[in-house]
């Protein structure tokens, strides 16, 4: 029977396990310490996609490939299809690949996807994204959803403890080859799900800075969830190619990434929305660590690595400094910070120091520790995390997605800004997903330049009479 979930506006029709096609023994993964910081925190891909062509097929299709070939991607990729559980001696959790099934969820909504307010994410995306009351040991689940246009969404939602963003695009470029093949393979080279190249070393060794970095996720320290909840906004927007182009060339030229540049010039809104109520504020970065690590990790072994390699960089700046300098100065100091994150002795630190303080909390669970700077203390807080640069094939038999975001997860009682950053699936502009004080919306959408602009129906071709 279906069930109607009214907090997501998903209509549930159906679930169902897929499991591997071929049998493996069962095997027990450990967790890194760099998995232990993911904790309780899910990683999603949002697709939607417009009605397919009639010579594609219609959803029952779509519904149908998915189930035909998830056998043979889970044969590829096989902790997917098993379960996250706790080690009873440690409580640290740990995962089992036994193949138990990875869930796919079928639904419905009855509303055309042209007709979704687009720029305010609790009012449409939000809703559809993560996928409805999921299992929370599963390491990944699948949902498909139908729209009353013809059109449809596809959501990969899971555990970040096992998967961080650049896996969960891994997994679904291996989705795109399969299922764009007749052959029932995949070309890329086989997963690694080797833990040990983040071993600690013995005895562990890191700076007092890398502590201040994280503190214990104690709900006593944190600000209640009602203050979190009515501090934010979500906010949709996207940002042309030309103003891209001009923001580069601002913020230092060809040396200076899209993501750099508009990072850059968004610290500048930020510190003048927060003004004259604090002296300085703050920005943060999450950094892969896969293209810069060398020693840590054998180069081959980050290429196809399935797990967190995941680090953040924080600077701190003085309002009145940042107002007044030019974007390539601010550019200049962000990519300071991220430089001195993105080293194999910052990461080896942050596993060290993770192997001195995990283990079992007062509740007999492991503890779970959380960065520092999200808290909500301290100066205001702007964080930034990119997928701008994870290469990310969304055709999946029915042509290219007309839009690809992580699904927004409510950060609890955690109180900072965050925007998350994508490609659109043209590769022209770029996508942002926020969650931010309704000010800095404010002066987002007031600002002269225009640079970022509410996403809508209309520029996604989603409208009902848009030009495709």
């Amino acid at each position: 029977m279906a069930k109607d979930d009214s907090a997501s506006g998903v209509r549930v029709m159906s679930r169902s396990m897929v499991k591997a096609s071929v049998r493996r023994p069962r095997v027990v993964l450990p967790v890194s310490n760099l998995d232990l910081l993911f904790q309780d925190t899910p990683a999603s891909m949002l697709c939607l996609y417009r009605k397919p062509s009639s010579s594609s097929g219609d959803f029952e299709d779509v519904v149908a490939g998915f189930k035909a070939k998830l056998p043979s991607l889970l044969d590829h990729f096989y902790p997917p299809a098993g379960r996250i559980v706790a080690d009873p001696r440690s409580g640290l959790p740990e995962i089992h690949c036994d193949n138990q099934g990875l869930e796919v969820i079928v639904g419905e909504v009855g509303e055309a996807l042209g007709s979704l307010h687009y720029g305010d994410l609790a009012a449409s995306l939000a809703r559809i994204g993560i996928p409805v009351q999921y299992s929370a040991d599963a390491i990944l689940t699948l949902q498909l959803v139908s729209f009353a246009c013809g059109g449809f969404a596809v959501a990969w939602a899971g555990s970040h403890m096992a998967l961080d963003g650049s896996a969960i695009c891994t997994i679904a470029n291996a989705w795109s080859d399969l299922a764009a093949g007749c052959s029932g393979t995949i070309s890329a080279a086989p997963p690694n799900y080797d833990r040990s190249v983040f071993r600690p070393r013995a005895p562990p060794a890191y700076n007092s800075s890398i502590g201040e970095l994280y503190a214990l996720l104690d709900s006593k320290h944190l600000v209640n969830a009602l203050t979190a909840g009515a501090s934010f906004v979500g906010r949709t927007y996207y940002v042309e190619e030309r103003d891209l182009v001009m923001l580069r060339a601002q913020a230092g030229g060809p040396r200076t990434s899209r993501v750099e540049a508009v990072s850059a010039y968004l610290w500048k809104v930020f510190a003048s929305v927060v003004g004259s109520s604090d002296e300085t504020c703050r920005m943060a970065w999450w950094v892969n660590g896969r293209r810069h690590l060398t020693t840590t990790a054998p180069a081959e072994a980050m290429r196809d690595y399935i797990g967190n390699v995941t680090s953040y960089a924080v600077a701190e700046a003085s309002v009145e400094g940042v107002k007044r300098r030019p974007l390539q100065g601010i550019a200049s100091m962000m990519r300071e910070s991220i430089k001195s994150t993105a080293t194999d002795e910052h990461f080896q630190q942050v596993v060290d120091w993770v192997e001195d303080h995990k283990g079992k909390d007062k509740q007999g669970t492991a503890a779970k520790y959380v960065e520092a700077a999200a808290i909500g203390l301290g100066s205001p807080l702007l964080g930034v995390t990119s997928f701008a640069s994870f290469p990310f094939n969304t055709d999946f038999g029915f042509g290219q997605a007309a839009y690809a975001m992580p699904a927004w997860a409510d950060s609890g009682r955690l109180c900072f800004g965050i925007v998350i950053i994508t490609t659109s699936p043209g590769g022209s502009s770029l996508f942002f997903s926020m969650s931010i004080w309704p000010s800095l919306a404010a002066a987002l959408d007031s600002d002269e330049q225009h640079i970022f602009k509410p996403l809508t129906a209309e520029y996604l071709g989603l409208a009902k009479n848009s030009r495709l």
